[in-house]
């Protein structure tokens, strides 16, 4: 090989781990819109007062009784890229829900382990190689945050605020389901998104 062509292997290998040593995001694809900032339009919207819009901003909130709350996609997908960007403060457990059977890419605090485990996968647990053990140096506290998602065939992808945290591989997580998000219940909580866009690969 010689150092011309080297030399383009080794910049285009690094860009691709985002120079350092963990894959950057895809290269842009024309996510489209899933919430169109002004209504719920296009997502199943459960009886309660859990879920609305607020200038531009999905909101989702416990009721006093801190019942917890699904919102869904109307549509279903299978391989996909999920984005938003989401906020919070405090203690709260929110995610975004992929797949069937369900597999959570967990945002906040976890109720079982007691600890923010923001951008990794939950499956009923919180597997090892799963666990996203750098989004706290990357999380912006009370701040937007942008959380990216990519399901494709058997493998699960996070990217936070364009850095990859976390991967996963099951086969397990196959069938095509509506994309979904969380208000956890038993907690006093507030979480919310914006500009969340998705496409089916």
């Amino acid at each position: 090989m010689n150092r011309h062509l080297l030399a383009v292997v080794t910049v285009a290998f690094s860009a691709a781990i985002g120079g350092h040593g963990r894959a950057a995001p895809p290269a842009d694809l024309p996510l489209e819109p899933i919430f169109n900032g002004t209504d719920l339009q296009g997502w199943k919207v459960p009886e309660g007062p859990f879920w609305r819009v607020e200038n531009g901003v999905l909101v989702g909130e416990n009721d006093a009784a801190k019942k917890g709350s699904m919102l869904y996609t109307d549509r279903t997908y299978g391989d996909v890229v999920v984005e938003a960007e989401c906020r919070f403060t405090g203690e709260i457990d929110s995610g975004i829900m992929l797949r069937k059977p369900e597999i959570q890419v967990q945002i906040g605090v976890s109720r079982s382990l007691k600890r923010d485990m923001t951008c990794s996968f939950y499956n009923g647990k919180y597997p090892e190689q799963a666990q996203a053990k750098r989004a706290g140096e990357l999380l912006e506290p009370d701040d937007w945050n942008r959380i990216r998602v990519e399901a494709r065939g058997d493998t699960f992808t996070v990217w936070l605020n364009g850095e990859q945290v976390s991967q996963y591989t099951d086969a397990k997580y196959a069938e095509p389901a509506p994309i979904g998000l969380q208000i956890h219940a038993g907690l006093p909580m507030k979480v919310e998104f914006r500009n969340i866009r998705a496409l089916a690969l």
